[in-house]
């Protein structure tokens, strides 16, 4: 019998068990694979506290949406995935499928080959914070020389990946942290300039540091009332990217900035972007390419053993030292 992590209520991560689960035979269009790795995304915390933008159907629910495995058996109508070969799956809202488990059925849309040279571990850590940020940074914020964007909470795997996308295509990138020793980590990253945030003056920061052209788009998972802080140091016509909650409150749009200076608002979601066909074929093209010629890399920060799963998330929600994914290995 194979294994699955499963919530059976909204109680977070300590509501975890871990259950035997049968081996299931592909529909149509599905693909199944034995999971070698998945990594934790905060989303899937947020799920787990009915949180999120999406709640469950049912219980019991598996948990995860981002893994790396061998491809053990399609569907009658998949082409072009190769039993024995390795894939990833995309980030997607799964419902009651997570990938936290042995094995794993998915549909073929969602699946993709794992990228040359990396191991397991590395290749379910790429796509759920490389995907997210490369839309946003290069797509619509349309990074390029002349270019200010700024990340706040730059140590995110997300907002890390942004930093590095950003640089690679020549924008001026801004991150914020709250810890000062962090900066050395951001600027390494791809950061040009660190605002440590001690509550101080964002706004005047921001200005002094763009020469009073101010901010073209901020990628911004925090929420709560921290775009206020910031609003009136983006440039007319900027763009303000929602993609979280960090606080634990969506951001109220601030408004009167809004108006003052001609600024988008653009709540902002990866499922949208996997789910339309064509986006999701110039994502993967482009994380290809990238991790391909080395400018951008997967960074792993703690691998934990399939038993502990629990304990891979309370080190992840605790007060960390180091930087990057956290994954989880099955040993099968």
């Amino acid at each position: 019998m194979a294994r699955e992590w499963v919530i059976n209520a909204y109680d977070g991560c300590e509501g975890l068990q871990l259950v035997e689960c049968g081996i299931e035979e592909p529909g149509p269009t599905d693909v199944r694979l034995r999971i070698e790795a998945f990594a934790l995304n905060w989303g899937d915390e947020d799920l787990m506290n009915d949180r999120y933008s999406f709640s469950f159907s049912a219980f019991p629910a598996r948990i995860g949406m981002e893994a790396a495995g061998v491809v053990e058996a399609v569907g009658e109508n998949v082409e072009g995935i190769q039993v024995g070969e390795r894939y990833c799956t995309l980030p997607y809202f799964y419902d009651r499928r997570g990938a936290s488990a042995d094995t794993l059925l998915i549909d073929q849309a969602y699946v993709t080959r794992a990228p040359e040279g990396l191991t397991a571990v590395e290749s379910a850590s790429i796509w759920m914070q490389f995907m997210t940020a490369y839309f946003p940074i290069v797509e619509l914020a349309k990074a390029a020389p002349g270019r200010n964007i700024l990340v706040p909470a730059g140590t995110s795997t997300a907002g890390n990946a942004a930093l590095q996308i950003g640089r690679e295509h020549g924008a001026t990138m801004i991150a914020t942290t709250r810890s000062p020793a962090n900066r050395q980590y951001l600027l390494d990253s791809g950061a040009d300039h660190v605002f440590v945030d001690d509550g101080g003056d964002i706004e005047s920061y921001l200005m002094d540091v763009t020469e009073g052209v101010g901010v073209h788009a901020a990628f911004d998972p925090v929420g709560a009332d921290f775009m206020d802080r910031y609003a009136n140091a983006m440039a007319k016509g900027g763009i303000l990217f929602l993609y979280g909650a960090l606080t634990g409150r969506y951001a109220v749009p601030p408004f009167l900035p809004m108006i003052q200076r001609n600024l988008w608002f653009h709540t902002y979601s990866l499922f949208n972007y996997v789910e339309n066909r064509e986006a999701n074929e110039r994502g993967k093209a482009y994380v290809y390419k990238a991790i391909a010629e080395g400018r951008v890399r997967p960074r792993i920060d703690r691998v934990f053993p399939m038993e502990g799963y629990i304990d891979a998330w309370r080190y992840m929600k605790g007060a960390r030292s180091n930087y990057g994914k956290v994954v989880v290995e099955t040993g099968v």
